[in-house]
């Protein structure tokens, strides 16, 4: 079934939780590559897929959040972009069809992340050269077998919208676009300057069948800015929360919400009428498993 028409369905899926909380806990080396370990670490990447399902997210993630050309050029692996894309949705398939698994239907959305670039005029980089590397990478995921594209953790409009008129003109894939926002005296914005209301209101009129947030906050911002989104828009909102604030204990950086702690908070999420929910940096398996049975529990009421 098409993802959209499914959550025509369903009060709510689950998504998954971090992908590089993951991939460091299995020997990810700070400043490495984590969309490489497509290639070199097949079998960690798939069992993450599996791990997930199997703690009861509905859909997962693919490992190709740095997955553009211009993330991998900085990695030295700029020629390995098609590749690292295709195999990381093939991977994420694998972990789908897992015959251990049980019969309900899940999702893979291929993750598209920010390219860190600054668009021209404020920086060199041309929208249409932005364009042209969303589309690799887009067209790559499509191959290995994605139900869908998630533009995830923008810290800029322009770029999201830029990313989502690449799915729409050159797939037939649902894109769901997430921004990420800080708090501060006047209220949430992006990086750039942007409210929830006019990334709402802009990324749908390009055509993003999905809006909402990921990144940067723990699970009680997340609800105040899941309120936000709700009130701006009838439509399919999807919300990924951090485990918290990350800190430095001991030199190490964690990140303190339990899962337990944030139950509590999903199920503001799933109440407030979130379409899609799940988790970002710092959050586990053990994260989604106290998560499915939150909303096990509602389902049953």
């Amino acid at each position: 079934m098409n993802i959209i028409s499914k959550l025509a369905t369903v009060r709510t899926l689950l998504a998954d939780g971090a992908t590089g909380t993951y991939l460091q806990s299995r020997g990810l080396v700070a400043g490495g590559d984590p969309e490489l370990m497509n290639i070199t670490h097949p079998k960690i990447v798939s069992s993450m897929a599996a791990d997930y399902f199997r703690a009861g997210s509905d859909l997962v993630q693919t490992n190709s959040f740095g997955g553009t050309f211009y993330v991998q050029n900085r990695y030295e692996h700029g020629d390995k972009v098609d590749e690292i894309n295709y195999v990381a949705a093939k991977l994420a398939r694998a972990g789908a069809d897992d015959p251990k698994l049980n019969s309900k239907e899940r999702y893979v959305f291929g993750s598209v992340g920010p390219t860190g670039e600054l668009i021209a005029p404020v920086g060199m980089t041309s929208p249409q050269d932005i364009y042209s590397k969303f589309k690799q990478q887009i067209m790559a995921l499509e191959r290995g077998g994605v139900n869908g594209i998630i533009v995830e953790t923008m810290i800029s409009l322009e770029e999201a919208k830029i990313a989502v008129r690449a799915v729409k003109e050159n797939t037939e894939l649902p894109v769901a676009a997430l921004t990420t926002f800080d708090k501060g005296p006047r209220g949430f914005f992006t990086m750039m300057g942007d409210t929830p209301e006019k990334c709402v209101n802009e990324l749908s009129a390009v055509g993003a069948d999905i809006v909402g947030t990921n990144c940067g906050n723990g699970i009680e911002i997340m609800v105040e800015l899941a309120e936000r989104f709700r009130q701006t828009s009838e439509g399919y909102v999807w919300i990924n929360s951090n485990a918290g604030t990350p800190q430095i204990r001991q030199g190490q950086i964690i990140y303190p919400e339990t899962p337990e702690y944030m139950s509590h908070g999903f199920q503001k999420l799933a109440d407030i009428g979130i379409n899609i929910i799940g988790g970002c940096c710092g959050t586990t398996p053990e994260h989604i498993k106290n998560i499915a049975t939150v909303l096990s529990t509602r389902e049953e009421k």
